[in-house]
């Protein structure tokens, strides 16, 4: 199989998931003790949160464009992105390496439109759930997006950060956020993009009247079916 390249630790937590279900998923496709050929590289996510705040994307999208390098150097021959919110510079990512780099919102996007949706809800960052980004490159593959009201965007913001980043999953938060879902259904949504990585420690499909689209979990599956589908034919010699 092809060597899967992980650019992660935005946050950590989510990062370890990311591991878990691609040894998980390829464990499933080709038993036995087989597991994921990959590459991670983990930044400090300090650092990313403060040029996200200070609105410092083109030095965020130079640093990660340098660990990309040395996740390619490294052996990778795919590489994914382990955040929603800093594929604002996948197109600077990609740039910086020879290989490809699978979008995230792409995966979800297929996903979304596989299941026969076409107005779908949007959970994230404040920047994922604002900015035209992610908004657009969903927008692209034909599905009408909504976000929650800005109260709502707030709440969702802040417990990604102060609480998710850490580690720390509360049912408080749990029902915070089904509060809001039913508001997107009630706004038309068809569907939910948990649209944060961290989101997939708060939320499953219990939470939510409507299909809810887990993007690690859809963005893995992208990478482990690539690096099976491109993997050299055994040797008959």
């Amino acid at each position: 199989m092809l060597t899967i390249g992980m650019l992660g630790g935005m946050s950590w937590e989510s990062s370890a998931h990311y591991y878990r279900l691609a040894n998980e998923m390829v464990r499933e496709r080709l038993g036995g003790l087989h597991s994921a050929r990959c590459v991670l590289y983990s930044v400090d996510f300090a650092e990313i949160e403060r040029l996200q705040s200070s609105a410092h994307w083109e030095q965020a999208g130079q640093l990660l464009g340098e660990a990309a390098a040395a996740v390619q150097a490294a052996g990778a021959d795919v590489l994914v992105l382990c955040t929603n919110t800093m594929h604002k510079v996948a197109d600077e990512v990609q740039a910086a390496i020879g290989i490809p780099l699978l979008h995230l919102a792409d995966a979800t996007a297929d996903a979304v439109t596989a299941a026969g949706v076409r107005t779908v809800g949007l959970l994230g960052t404040a920047f994922t759930m604002e900015q035209d980004f992610y908004r657009d490159r969903l927008a692209s593959h034909g599905l009408e997006v909504i976000v929650p009201e800005a109260p709502d965007r707030a709440e969702v913001h802040r417990i990604i950060y102060d609480e998710l980043c850490l580690g720390e999953v509360r049912d408080p938060s749990r029902q915070i956020y089904r509060g809001v879902i039913d508001r997107l259904v009630a706004a038309g949504a068809q569907g939910v993009i948990l649209g944060c990585t961290e989101i997939e420690l708060l939320i499953s499909a219990a939470d939510s009247p409507v299909p809810v689209f887990a993007t690690s979990r859809l963005h893995v599956e992208a990478a482990v079916e690539f690096a099976l589908r491109n993997r050299a034919a055994p040797s008959t010699a």
